[in-house]
Formats: C-alpha cells, sequence, structure tokens
C-alpha cells in the first residue's frame, strides 16, 4: 500500500483536473490531460494519439486477452475508445458494462441503489470471468463510493460505501487469488481510485489541494521498487502493467509517457518493504 498523487504538475503544463474521466485516462494512457486531452467527464475530444494500455499490448502481443468490466460505459466507448478508427480499432475481448442504461432493469433513484447493485453485478461477473477464462489483462471499474461521497461527504454513509466496495473487490481478488495457485498463474492485482476529495466536507473534488491529488495504490506484487514507496503518480500505473506483462513498448510510445515503473522486471528486483 502507497500513497500517491493525480493531477499532474500544479501550475504547470501538466496540470489535470482532479475528477473522474481524466484521473483514468491517466491510468489508462500513463500520461496527463495535456496530453491525451480529457479535462472533463463529458470526454468531448480524446487524443488518442497517446495509446491506453490494451492497444499497447495487443499490439506488441495480439494473443494477449483482454477484457473490462465497469459501471459507467464510458470507460469503454470514450476512455479507450473501443473499436474507433483513430483509436486504433482495437477490440476487447471481453467486456461487460452499459447498464446504468438499462432503465427498465435498474430504475434510476436519488440515493444511487441502482449504481450499487449495478456494482455487485459487475463484480460477480469480473470474479466469474476471470476464475473461467483468466484473461491476461483486465480492468474493473466500480461506483458506488464516489456517488456516497458526493451526496454524504465524509462519515458513516461513505465508510459503508468503502467496506461494501471493499467486499466486492475482495471476490475478484478470490478469483485471481485461486486461478494463481491451481494453474501457478502470476497474478498482478492493482488496485487504485480517481482523485481525493475536497478538505471542508468531503463531498467535492476538482481542484488541487492536496488531499483532491491525493489518491493510494495497494498491491500484491512482491517486486515493489523504490517509485512506488516515493509517492507514484497514477501515470505509472501502466508502465508497472507492462512491466509485469513483459510487453515491450515502442520506443516512440515509451517517450510519450509521463510515468514510469513501479515494479521491476522479473530477475531483476531492487523490491523493497
Amino acid at each position: 500500500y502507497a500513497r500517491a498523487y493525480v493531477g499532474g504538475e500544479p501550475g504547470g503544463a501538466s496540470e489535470s483536473p482532479t475528477v473522474s474521466a481524466v484521473g483514468y485516462n491517466s491510468l489508462l494512457t500513463g500520461t496527463w490531460a495535456n496530453k491525451h486531452s480529457i479535462y472533463s467527464n463529458a470526454i468531448e475530444a480524446p487524443d488518442y494519439r497517446y495509446w491506453d494500455i490494451f492497444r499497447i499490448a495487443k499490439q506488441q502481443n495480439a494473443s494477449i486477452r483482454t477484457a473490462l468490466f465497469s459501471s459507467w460505459e464510458d470507460n469503454r466507448t470514450k476512455l479507450i475508445g473501443e473499436g474507433l478508427p483513430e483509436a486504433g480499432g482495437q477490440k476487447l475481448n471481453y467486456y461487460f458494462d452499459g447498464f446504468e442504461n438499462d432503465e427498465e432493469r435498474f430504475p434510476h433513484d436519488e440515493a444511487r441503489q441502482f449504481i450499487r447493485e449495478i456494482d455487485a453485478l459487475v463484480s460477480d461477473e469480473a470474479a466469474s470471468y476471470i476464475s473461467r477464462e483468466g484473461p491476461d489483462l483486465s480492468r474493473v471499474y466500480l461506483e458506488f463510493t464516489d456517488d456516497i461521497g458526493h451526496m454524504f461527504g465524509d462519515g458513516d454513509e461513505l465508510n459503508s460505501a468503502v467496506t461494501l466496495m471493499d467486499a466486492n473487490v475482495g471476490k475478484i481478488w478470490q478469483a485471481a487469488m485461486q486461478r494463481q495457485v491451481l494453474y501457478e498463474e502470476d497474478w498482478l492485482i492493482l488496485v487504485t481510485t480517481d482523485h481525493g476529495r475536497d478538505t471542508d466536507t468531503g463531498k467535492n473534488h476538482g481542484g488541487q489541494s492536496e488531499r483532491e491529488r491525493t489518491i493510494w495504490i495497494a498491491s500484491n506484487s512482491e517486486r515493489l521498487n523504490r517509485n512506488f514507496y516515493n509517492m507514484p503518480g497514477i501515470v505509472d500505473v501502466l508502465p508497472s502493467l507492462l512491466t509485469h506483462l513483459e510487453v515491450a513498448v515502442p520506443a516512440e510510445i515509451r517517450d510519450q509517457l509521463d510515468g514510469e515503473t513501479f515494479i521491476d522486471r522479473a530477475g531483476n528486483s531492487t523490491a523493497t518493504d
């Protein structure tokens, strides 16, 4: 576990709003907003010249199997631009999303309980699919904690939502660990978030205060290096995942990245506690 940051360099060219789409595209592309060009959740004009992790992995190794499980369809259709020619036209091997648009099955309510139900559905499917199929590279997005934070801020309601989220993530963790034992696979799990919250109430975010910029990363890796314990950025997730997958990044892509790996290559570990 380590504290980490989002938001780029305060006052610099890379300063990025601390909101969901911005943070998650920094995770997916290893770049800040001045490169990937997403500055709000409207996701108006992504710059797909900055490749996402699925595109890089598939381009370098077509046999890599990919999956996405999400309570927010924009993660697939806009952030990575699945199938769009300008985003490389890549296709995920499997995705499970779009349920927030099915108001007949999940009627929208002010308490956002429909998102709670969708999160449970998404995490159940992620655990089941990982257990059965063992995709090489997966992303899971769950939303309910952010919704509760916006409604209630700091307090018991948010704490309860975090506890629920922990249980959902735990199901996915168990599926991966089961495969690790049964098939002697080397599973890396990274759990993180897209932004912090405001200092006054915990209800809002978007600015550059220390709390809004502060996130965390949890991992099961035994090859974490010093970068992990030295306040990594969310842009460091992409190069770390590619290191674990042993995917060689082309120089023209690597030179665009703002992040660096916090996981050492296998057999070359400088891991520290």
